[in-house]
């Protein structure tokens, strides 16, 4: 035989063996007996354009409504050539979440703290670390926590109305960036206690930073799923998710802060006051018992863990929130000034006073951003993984241990079997007569069970703050760019409009 013929010989042999072991890969639930989802792509399997072309949210809609047409209660997919499941129904989202938590304790996102330590953060922890890390946290996200930082983030929100007093004569406003800058500002000074100044200067660090964290590029996107999928094998590569400029910009600027503070004794009502107290002493000044059981109270990498996911988590969704609430109700202006009535009428009730308690007591104001949650829940797709092999219940299915189960919440929120005409912008879906009605887990965008959001408290109180700041004086309405239909970018790893969010903006007389 000669060479060239040897050589083809073998690549043919080559491709023999991938695409077999591909299709083998892609009929892994056919070959259990579990309805699956058809045609999955060679490589790419049910996400083809993820991140390209298509948004999350977009793709796993569609699959959501291919196995409810057919009344499944779940159905198998394709992440690439590594199977997952994908859940349909309330009750068994319910099992996964709450009832057997002990097995489904963990996201299966991908942590090194080796290599990527700012990876070591409460959100994608797992198992016993993840315990005593909440256990050590939760006390910094109560109430009276709250109440101490609600004077810090009314200081910003005076700057974004200076800013908008300054700026809203223009033709349109692209809120969604104003927005940013605005959340940025609170959560770098009640995380860091920094001026980021992003309303005054939109090119600062801790904007640019936090933005290119939220990049979602297809390299990026098949190292978090391999990652996810095979964490032993990643983690023996050196594998990390974050990108070394990010890294170097967040674990430097809280050094630098922690040195600052620790050697001048400062003292601040903020989260980095917080868990610096836990860092040095085990326990918060005013908690009664040790945090995390005599554990080692923190260490300056888990600690810049925390504030990098707090400051991620905090401004990019709050900012998205509040900027879809602003296009529904630029487009449904009776929602609007009913709104702000409703605001206006709480705060002269109150002395003209505005404080945490009038701020999270307006029910009109929760049914409004909740629908807008509902519609545009800022991550598309909650995901959990069993810590050991486990039969679905009330079938033979098995799901092996660590395989990956989303819960596709922007398709389970979108469906009209639970709020009927989806697309359509109604706060009074939310009142508490008809929350009653639905069941309990159709409405997910905090997550839920144990480890629902621990900064949902805060990601409210920001986002309830900015609105109530902004509509008190500002009217918003359609401009020459509004979308009649909002796309979403494929790029982004939260809910975020490709095209930004073009609103004109009025003085209130």
């Amino acid at each position: 035989m000669e060479p060239v013929s040897v050589v083809i010989a073998g690549f043919i042999c080559l491709v023999s063996v991938v695409y077999w072991f591909l299709g083998r890969r892609h009929n892994y639930w056919k070959d259990r007996g579990v309805p699956y989802a058809p045609n999955p792509h060679l490589f790419y399997g049910h996400i083809k354009g993820q991140s390209y072309t298509k948004h999350g949210s977009e793709i796993n809609q569609k699959l959501y409504q291919h196995f409810k047409e057919r009344g499944l209660p779940y159905g198998g997919i394709s992440l690439f050539v590594m199977p997952s499941l994908i859940v349909v129904d309330p009750e068994l989202v319910k099992t996964i979440l709450v009832k057997d938590f002990n097995v489904f304790h963990d996201r299966g996102t991908f942590h090194n703290t080796k290599d990527d330590p700012l990876s070591g953060n409460l959100f994608g922890m797992e198992g016993n670390p993840w315990r005593l890390l909440r256990q050590k946290l939760t006390p910094t996200f109560t109430t009276g926590r709250m109440k101490q930082m609600f004077g810090t983030i009314w200081d910003v929100a005076r700057q974004l109305e200076q800013y908008m007093e300054e700026n809203h004569g223009q033709p349109e406003v692209e809120m969604k960036d104003v927005l940013g800058r605005f959340t940025t500002d609170v959560i770098g000074t009640c995380a860091f206690g920094i001026e980021c100044n992003s309303l005054k200067e939109p090119q600062s660090e801790f904007r640019k930073y936090g933005l290119k964290a939220f990049e979602l590029k297809p390299v990026t996107l098949t190292k978090f799923f391999f990652a996810s999928t095979y964490p032993n094998v990643a983690r023996k590569l050196g594998t990390r998710i974050t990108l070394p400029d990010v890294e170097d910009f967040f674990l430097n600027i809280v050094r630098e802060t922690v040195d600052f503070r620790e050697k001048n004794n400062v003292q601040r009502n903020d989260f980095m006051n917080l868990l610096l107290q836990i860092k040095n002493k085990g326990k918060l000044d005013d908690a009664i018992a040790s945090v995390g059981k005599g554990e080692v109270g923190m260490t300056l990498n888990e600690l810049a863990a925390q504030v990098f996911i707090f400051f991620l988590a905090g401004f990019e969704t709050s900012s998205t929130t509040q900027s879809f609430c602003l296009y529904e109700l630029a487009k449904n202006p009776d929602i609007q000034e009913r709104l702000r009535e409703e605001i206006n009428s709480a705060i002269e009730a109150n002395g003209g006073e505005v404080t945490y308690d009038l701020v999270m007591g307006i029910q009109y104001l929760d049914n409004v951003i909740n629908e807008t949650l509902r519609k545009y829940p800022p991550v598309d797709t909650l995901t959990r993984k069993p810590a050991q092999d486990y039969v679905i219940p009330g079938t033979q299915h098995v799901l092996p241990e660590g395989m990956i189960v989303q819960i596709p919440i922007y398709a389970i929120q979108r469906d009209p079997e639970h709020y009927p005409e989806p697309d359509r912008f109604d706060p009074d879906r939310f009142t508490p007569e008809e929350v009653k009605k639905r069941h309990p887990y159709v409405f997910l965008p905090f997550g839920e069970g144990p480890r629902i959001c621990i900064g949902l408290r805060f990601g409210m109180m920001q986002t309830k703050v900015g609105l109530i700041t902004l509509l008190r004086k500002f009217r918003f309405s359609p401009s020459a760019r509004t979308p009649e239909r909002v796309e979403f970018d494929p790029r982004s790893f939260t809910l975020s409009p490709i095209a930004g969010n073009y609103l004109k903006v009025e003085k209130v007389q």
